[in-house]
């Protein structure tokens, strides 16, 4: 007699190995803030160094986009700063997890932790979502140049005629829309895969697809988490991107902690 599972319990089978994800409400949006910036304020020296590392990337690829001759792709680049924003927050799912254990913390940890990422499958998911940035800067790229021409006037003119002029406001509805598309997908499969990659041996195309899963399943707290990021990146922008020296760092932690109160641990 054959004993070999049937297709259906096969399918069953495969799906009972997913990770277990919860169900969530809003409130789950200040409790996880709250908690990322007690981490924060706990372990400041570490957030404070991290971040400025950020923010003068952030500074040197802006200064590269003027040399360029590209000033236009400055706000679709600092948009997009959001979309890698999970993959440059690596260290501090580390030093979350350690004050979690209360683990003591010391810089050999927290750069040994940082460097042995790349050799894991969170390289790839770096991979994924700095694919997903080109793809971005692309798209604004085309978007501007199908608007404006390639014969672009300077900055100031540029920005008169996107504030003033018909032309603009349709430039900036078409611009914004693609953007947040963009964005939310890519927020859909890296909302809670690199602190899964982090802290589970697992490979990224589950990671990813939990992660899509369970935003699926919490689609109304999952928005506002989208929102509250990208809300919190623009503030950072208008401040010169100073203010990542304390968002990067607070967003990174946070993320930490709803990882942990969203994807239940694998003994349970």
């Amino acid at each position: 007699m054959d004993n070999k599972p049937t297709s259906a319990s096969t399918t069953a089978t495969k799906k009972s190995n997913w990770p277990v994800v919860r169900d969530v409400n809003v409130r789950i949006i200040p409790e996880i803030l709250s908690a990322g910036f007690a981490d924060f304020l706990a372990t400041a020296k570490y957030g404070l160094f991290f971040g400025s590392i950020y923010a003068i990337g952030g500074w040197l690829l802006i200064i590269l986009l003027f040399e360029l001759g590209l000033p236009y792709l400055v706000y679709p680049l600092a948009i997009g700063f959001a979309l890698i924003a999970p993959f440059i927050a690596c260290g501090f799912y580390f030093i979350s997890h350690q004050l979690e254990e209360d683990n003591p913390l010391s810089w050999g940890k927290a750069f040994g932790v940082v460097k042995s990422m790349f050799s894991r499958d969170l390289g790839w998911m770096a991979l994924v979502t700095g694919f997903s940035l080109f793809i971005w800067i692309d798209m604004a790229a085309f978007i501007t140049l199908s608007f404006f021409g390639f014969k672009l006037v300077g900055i100031p003119e540029l920005v008169t005629q996107i504030l003033t002029t018909p032309k603009g406001a349709l430039f900036l509805l078409v611009g914004n829309t693609v953007g947040a598309v963009i964005a939310f997908i890519v927020f859909s499969f890296s909302a809670v895969s690199f602190p899964m990659l982090y802290h589970r041996d697992v490979d990224f195309v589950t990671a990813m697809v939990t992660s899509v899963r369970m935003v699926m399943k919490n689609p109304v707290p999952m928005a506002v988490w989208c929102v509250t990021i990208a809300s919190l990146i623009v503030l950072s922008l208008l401040t010169g991107l100073v203010g990542l020296l304390i968002v990067l760092p607070v967003l990174g932690h946070a993320t930490w902690h709803l990882y942990r109160k969203v994807v239940a641990d694998p003994t349970n």
